[in-house]
């Protein structure tokens, strides 16, 4: 499977963006699915995941309650809904694709990764 990441952008701090990650080469369901972020000079860092069926969604605490993960397999794609953002959600977001059937925020977990896409939030 290949992942395509989209729609990061530039945003104030209390808006909203929707990321989206577009499989092709093989169906979505086959696969758990994370979001993860990198910052400049920090180390990557879980998100958000959501089980193959979209029936178990987990988050990090720092983006609990702001963002949302969600999945469309008849698209085989996979969503992010990042509501409130703040400074500190400035990053490279990517979206990855778990073969197992465990949910994992362990980036070494994640088989495939797509490419990344910017999200800035300004103050």
């Amino acid at each position: 499977v290949q992942l395509q990441a989209s729609g990061g952008g530039l945003v104030q701090a209390g808006g909203s963006l929707r990321l989206s990650c577009a499989a092709s080469g093989r169906a979505l369901s086959n696969y758990g699915m994370g979001w993860f972020r990198q910052a400049p000079g920090k180390e990557r860092e879980f998100v958000a995941g959501i089980s193959r069926s979209g029936g178990a969604t987990y988050y990090a605490d720092s983006v609990k309650g702001r963002f949302t993960i969600s999945r469309d397999n008849a698209k085989n794609t996979v969503y992010l809904q990042m509501n409130s953002l703040k400074p500190e959600d400035t990053a490279v977001y990517y979206c990855a694709a778990d073969r197992s059937w465990s949910l994992s925020a362990d980036p070494n977990e994640y088989d495939v990764w797509g490419q990344g896409t910017l999200v800035t939030v300004s103050s």
